[in-house]
């Protein structure tokens, strides 16, 4: 099941522009506005480039129990997953359960629609 999600690019002046507007109330965003925020196309191609697109998948249809796992997965090393994960995590891309001792990171999205302002 692939779960699709919108995502802005827009100058971080305009975002904080936006946001504030929302926040006063002057705003209200519609269902269809992105839910992800990138300053430049330069970002969003760094955070989502093939090999992070990809690793979304592997997420996703694999579901793995933990970042451990994942790296056996995919063949990448933990420590460079884990700061890849985290990056995604920030952006709202992947979430990071917390099971007992272990991270067991869930993919949010899988495809993506970009609106360039």
């Amino acid at each position: 099941m692939s779960k699709k999600i919108t995502i802005g690019i827009m100058p971080q002046d305009k975002i904080r522009e936006r946001m504030l507007a929302i926040a006063r109330g002057e705003y209200k965003p519609k269902s269809s506005d992105p839910k992800i925020w990138f300053t430049s196309m330069k970002s969003l191609a760094e955070v989502l480039s093939d090999e992070n697109r990809a690793l979304l998948r592997v997420i996703e249809q694999a579901q793995p129990d933990s970042i451990s796992v994942l790296a056996e997965l995919t063949g990448r090393k933990q420590s460079n997953l884990s700061r890849t994960l985290k990056t995604m995590s920030s952006y709202g891309l992947v979430e990071m359960h917390k099971d007992k001792r272990q991270v067991r990171p869930v993919a949010v999205a899988t495809e993506f629609q970009i609106l360039a302002a």
